[in-house]
């Protein structure tokens, strides 16, 4: 297992990333989804609070070269489940759950990115949580090698997870020309008492761990197991 400040501070370009874990003393489901940019378009962003979940916009809409990519909705909710991904799929997923899909299903028409020739994976979570217990899954759609014409498609499901763990899925593992994909399983983080004690420490420990450089804007939640309730926060580099 590894901390995930460390993980952080050593991938000199995870790209987007989400997050998803128990806190130590068990009583939250912890998530944390960021966004990093080496474009001027791509740093051109904020996150902005919209119902019970977050959307990117731009900081300064006179500097908008391509919105496809870099608008969208990362975290949406329905119901007791809670919808988090790096692009335009939490619409889908959402969309499907309503329309009695799984989130395995959904995602079954999407691909990755058409940015060629990164092909930039498709990350999403979800979170469900009732009744006093907890669950998550991660999935990712990407590129097998870089072949437009083919696509890889993984789903990881964890039931019960243990107390102050959690796993780290991003878009690239590392920087480079073509961005290289995530590969693997999803990272097994393992949380510090501390870490997981109070979400502004949560969230300032994983600010400060992503590149200065790079880091855009960060978004995290805390759920209570017990009855559902949220805490969240949102950090913007642009502001």
């Amino acid at each position: 297992m590894n901390n995930l400040e460390k993980e952080l501070i050593e991938t000199s370009y995870p790209g987007r990333g989400i997050m998803i874990g128990l806190s130590c003393d068990g009583k939250k489901a912890v998530a944390a989804y960021f966004i990093m940019g080496r474009s001027a378009n791509s740093r051109n962003r904020i996150f902005v609070t919209e119902g019970e979940g977050i959307r990117t916009e731009a900081f300064d809409p006179s500097k908008v070269e391509d919105p496809s990519l870099i608008i969208y909705a990362p975290v949406r909710v329905y119901g007791e489940n809670t919808i988090v991904t790096n692009g335009d799929q939490t619409d889908t997923v959402y969309e499907g759950l309503a329309a009695g899909k799984s989130f395995e299903e959904s995602l079954r028409s999407r691909k990755f990115e058409p940015d060629a020739p990164n092909y930039t994976p498709r990350i999403s979570g979800i979170m469900h949580v009732a009744g006093g217990s907890f669950g998550y899954m991660l999935s990712i759609l990407k590129s097998s090698g870089g072949d437009p014409e083919s696509c890889e498609r993984f789903t990881f499901d964890y039931e019960e997870p243990k107390k102050g763990e959690g796993r780290f899925i991003h878009t690239y593992i590392g920087d480079g020309s073509p961005l290289p994909s995530f590969s693997g399983e999803p990272t097994k983080i393992f949380f510090d008492p501390e870490f997981t004690a109070d979400i502004d420490t949560f969230t300032d420990r994983i600010w400060a761990a992503l590149n200065e450089d790079n880091k855009v804007s960060l978004f995290t939640r805390f759920i209570s197991i017990a009855d559902g309730s949220t805490e969240t926060r949102i950090v913007n580099k642009n502001r």
